[in-house]
């Protein structure tokens, strides 16, 4: 028998810096969990577009 999954709530969370949302561990980001800081890929995009345009 598989052993059992664990709960969403159970799982490790992080909080987005680009928009406050807070994200939960997914499978693909297993190994890569350390590093990943970003909920998606338009927020990744959004930090990029922050940095390369300066601040008025």
């Amino acid at each position: 028998m598989k052993p059992a999954k664990p709960k969403k709530t159970d799982l490790p969370t992080k909080v987005c810096p680009i928009c406050g949302r807070p994200f939960v561990w997914r499978k693909k980001w297993a190994r890569d969990w350390p590093q990943v800081v970003y909920c998606s890929e338009r927020c990744q995009r959004e930090a990029r577009r922050r940095r390369r345009r300066p601040a008025a």
